[in-house]
């Protein structure tokens, strides 16, 4: 069975790594965001990374070995010395953000505030963090595989409170 992995590349090889994994088959995922770059005599949309140096995989945890020998792969993320399995969820609500036009941002991935789910729309289910930042709804998406965040700006009228175990507050 193929599981989403994160991947993570030398400085700047995200690109690299996907066309590698492209050439031997290897379904990968770098999710891109625009950003208006100004230089001297112009104004350029740029695409980056939204995650720097990272890259998600789809494959069987067994065939690990041919992501590691792709140029410009450091290593693939794990924890507790295990191989860190990202949720499809996770990948296609990323997807939705992406192409659903929202406004993203990066985010620091340790913001505290009321945990909600999404009600309606493209990222209906979506389970997040709820910020107010300058009379702005936004919603921090925890990845937890990588240890990352993303902010979207969503009208709060879309969310709902995500009730808490009363058990696990015991």
């Amino acid at each position: 069975m193929k599981n989403w992995i994160a991947v993570y590349t030398k400085s700047r090889h995200e690109q690299v790594v996907v066309n590698e994994l492209n050439k031997i088959n290897i379904k990968s995922y770098c999710p891109m965001f625009k950003e208006r770059r100004q230089w001297s005599d112009r104004k350029k949309w740029v695409h980056f990374p939204l995650f720097r140096s990272y890259v998600f995989a789809n494959i069987e945890l067994k065939d690990n070995i041919y992501i590691l020998k792709t140029i410009g792969v450091n290593s693939i993320v794990k924890f507790q010395n295990k191989i860190s399995i990202i949720p499809d969820q996770v990948i296609e609500n990323i997807k939705n953000i992406i192409e659903g036009g929202f406004k993203v941002e990066k985010a620091d991935y340790f913001i505290k505030g009321d945990e909600v789910i999404v009600t309606s729309g493209p990222l209906k289910g979506l389970d997040g963090i709820v910020l107010d930042l300058k009379g702005d709804s936004k919603i921090i998406m925890k990845i937890e595989a990588i240890k990352q965040a993303l902010s979207v700006e969503i009208s709060s009228g879309q969310l709902k409170l995500k009730k808490k175990n009363v058990s696990s507050i015991l």
